[in-house]
């Protein structure tokens, strides 16, 4: 992001379209909708756009209590990626990347996709047993990846200390060539556009405050701005969906953390690569302005502030210092937080609740950029058939009762 708000690059954005105003002065949301989602970031717009697009229902109200793409999707480091552990998620977040690469074209807005490669270092036994086991997973599962030894790392990316004596040794890396990074908010305001096109309404400053439950099936919304008929919500509201469980009378098993990531003072084309480090959790890449785009891991603490622990932002540069000793005398221009969902297993919730009607879609920890657009697609599907796609069937809430959990934090090592 840049020093303006999203607010003026969206305006900005959609100076041009048809549609521009009543996408932003919000139309008066009406009684009744066929479905409503609940949240207007990247999932929750792409959800309505294939709703639209996919299933022909264009009855579709998007509820946000702020301004569209506001939340977590225009506060993250913008990475894409599909080199994923288990086939369960190697299979979704595959299909994501090839929605991905095609999403401009779809879409006609330029999301900035740059698919300029992403390394996981590996800096010691286990991260190199780990590392290789994945890359392996990944190529059965028809996903590319390769394994780089020092030498092809240190040529991949010259800049970085590959030195044997380093604090941080760097035993060896995976590679995904397809994999990049996107413009954050560009997603968002992609698919807002776009499901403006099909009829959906659009709905900023319209927070929920409870909904209509009769007999165990859900009959509508509360909201600021009045009450919404509908037998169809989908909630996706990454870092507050227990809020809105509570509010329709579950409990779902996620926390909420802080999860901090940073911006430097711009400087000429120097990294042409996406570096990521689970051990000392730092990974960075450079945005086309220059920035060094930077992020670290979440805090320990549960919390819906957006900012974060300064020990955190401390660690996370002194491992960037001593893998990058170039970038030692950079400044920080901003630094922000967002707020995560973390399930037990680090894996999503896609799918029905106890409330009939009532879906959600949340969980996805560090996990959530990357997977917007076939986040969208299955949710989508879900909703509209009332059983969930095979890509999430998965990721329901189910698992934590079988005990069939899709732990990819645990397994893999690196789950951002």
């Amino acid at each position: 992001m840049t020093r303006y708000s999203i607010v003026s690059l969206a305006r900005n954005a959609l100076s041009h379209h048809e549609h521009w105003p009543r996408l932003w002065r919000s139309p008066e949301p009406k009684p009744a909708y066929d479905a409503v989602i609940i949240g207007a970031g990247g999932h929750g717009l792409a959800t309505a756009y294939y709703l639209a697009k996919n299933h022909g229902v264009t009855s579709v109200a998007v509820l946000e209590k702020g301004w569209l793409g506001g939340g977590n999707t225009g506060r993250n480091t913008t990475i894409v990626r599909s080199n994923y552990l288990w086939d369960e998620s190697a299979a979704i977040y595959e299909h994501s990347l090839k929605l991905w690469e095609g999403l401009s074209q779809e879409l006609n807005y330029n999301v900035m996709l740059s698919q300029r490669g992403v390394l996981n270092l590996a800096h010691n036994l286990h991260d190199v047993r780990e590392g290789k086991r994945r890359v392996y997973a990944n190529q059965l599962n028809g996903v590319d990846a390769e394994w780089l030894t020092p030498d092809q790392v240190k040529a991949f990316c010259p800049i970085l200390n590959t030195a044997p004596d380093a604090r941080h040794p760097v035993l060896g890396s995976t590679l995904q060539r397809r994999a990049g990074v996107a413009r954050h908010d560009a997603v968002a305001w992609g698919y807002a556009r776009a499901a403006d096109a099909r009829g959906v309404d659009l709905i900023q400053n319209c927070e929920v405050t409870g909904f209509d439950i009769k007999s165990g099936r859900v009959e509508g919304v509360v909201t600021t701005r009045g009450t919404i008929k509908t037998s169809k919500i989908g909630c996706v509201v990454a870092g507050h969906s227990s809020v809105l469980a509570g509010l329709a009378g579950f409990r779902l098993p996620i926390q909420s953390h802080p999860l901090q990531a940073m911006v430097s003072e711009p400087i000429k084309p120097v990294l042409d690569c996406v570096v990521m480090s689970a051990a000392v959790h730092v990974y960075v890449s450079q945005s086309d302005k220059g920035e060094l785009v930077l992020g670290a891991g979440i805090d320990g603490y549960n919390s819906y502030a957006q900012r974060g622990s300064f020990h955190v932002i401390e660690a996370q540069m002194g491992a960037l210092k001593e893998l990058f000793p170039i970038f030692s005398r950079l400044k920080m221009m901003r630094s922000w937080g967002g707020i995560v969902d973390v399930c037990p297993d680090a894996s999503p919730i896609i799918g029905k609740t106890p409330i009939e009607g009532l879906y959600v879609n949340c969980g996805w920890g560090t996990g959530g950029f990357k997977a917007i657009p076939g986040s969208g697609f299955a949710f989508a599907h879900t909703i509209a058939k009332n059983e969930p796609h095979a890509l999430n069937a998965p990721f329901s809430l189910d698992r934590f009762v079988s005990g069939a959990l899709v732990d990819e934090h645990g397994a893999a090592a690196v789950a951002h």
